[in-house]
């Protein structure tokens, strides 16, 4: 019952958006004028999210990450964690947060059974951090970052989206980060979506990064452990933690893709980059049955292409923004 593509991959892995808002304002992730946020009615409840993944699970998903906008918004997110940590077959539960909620939240994120975190963190100038989120929070990230580290979710990654004449001053600074602590850097291609101010001359490729961090540190290849893992990672100086590189734009890992997304309203979709989508929130409310979900399930995953646009066509292409997909 494993859910294959027409290519032949593996979907083992279910990204989970539980609510568009967020409490920053990135404008890579957030048009600048905002977007119209979902009421709490359109949105899944814990129990409907429970079940589509159940339903996923069962056909062999066995990761689920917890997405948004920002998901510790979301009242109660620890008891959602624990209502997942109960499906059998289910194998890791993580979350990707902006961390400004997590020092609160990080021990009973642990004792629900959550099992991994990554922080999303573009600089580590507080001047700065609130220049690209609008938001002046970067204390209260930091002490996210600290409380998840001290609770034991190790390592802890953090996700940096690498834009030029914006913050790629600080890659060094990011690396550095990576050699003093438990942490995996991750730096992202800045990819385009709706109204989020793309353009090529913002981008930086992995290459250029990677010859640029040489020439300061000696980096040894990792070895990935599973051949649908997104990053290039490397150790930095025997470091404490590792980076890595996450090459959407520039080398694409379409061929290796193992995942697909549950939005908060209930859709799912089969690629980041295609606006192709289908609705199961009315679906179930209408009381339709586990086959009729399976079946909308394995329909988007039947639509879904080799691989994704390339950069010059996938500005145009017709799509959710990044928050209201799910990050």
């Amino acid at each position: 019952m494993a859910l294959l593509d027409r290519f032949g991959r593996v979907h083992d892995y279910l990204r989970v958006s539980v609510t568009d808002r967020c409490d920053l304002r990135c404008a890579y992730c957030m048009p600048e004028e905002g977007i119209d946020w979902r009421d709490s009615t359109e949105l899944l409840t814990f129990e409907e999210i429970e079940r589509v993944v159940s339903i996923f699970v069962q056909q062999g998903v066995r990761k689920v990450r917890l997405t948004g906008g920002e998901p510790l918004i979301r009242p109660e997110l620890p008891t959602l964690v624990a209502m997942l940590r109960k499906l059998p077959g289910l194998e890791t539960i993580a979350i990707t947060t902006n961390a400004t909620h997590l020092a609160r939240d990080a021990s009973s994120l642990k004792r629900a059974g959550l099992d991994k975190i990554t922080v999303s963190l573009d600089t580590l100038h507080p001047a700065r951090f609130a220049a690209i989120t609008h938001r002046d929070r970067f204390a209260e990230v930091w002490r996210g970052i600290e409380a998840a580290i001290a609770e034991g979710f190790l390592p802890l990654k953090l996700n940096v989206v690498l834009m030029a004449r914006v913050n790629d001053d600080e890659v060094l600074d990011f690396v550095r980060l990576s050699c003093e602590r438990p942490i995996i850097v991750r730096f992202i291609e800045f990819m385009p979506f709706k109204e989020n101010g793309w353009s090529t001359t913002k981008l930086i490729s992995y290459r250029d990064l990677l010859q640029q961090i040489s020439r300061e540190f000696t980096l040894q290849p990792v070895e990935s452990s599973s051949r649908s893992d997104v990053a290039k990672e490397y150790t930095v100086n025997g470091g404490l933690g590792r980076i890595g590189f996450i090459t959407s734009m520039t080398e694409d890992f379409c061929s290796t893709c193992n995942r697909m997304r549950l939005t908060a309203d209930g859709a799912i979709k089969s690629c980041l980059h295609d606006g192709a989508e289908f609705s199961i929130r009315d679906l179930m409310r209408s009381g339709a049955t586990q086959v009729e979900i399976e079946n909308v399930i394995r329909r988007s995953l039947a639509g879904k292409q080799e691989r994704h646009a390339g950069i010059d066509e996938l500005y145009q292409i017709e799509n959710r923004t990044m928050i209201q997909i799910g990050g």
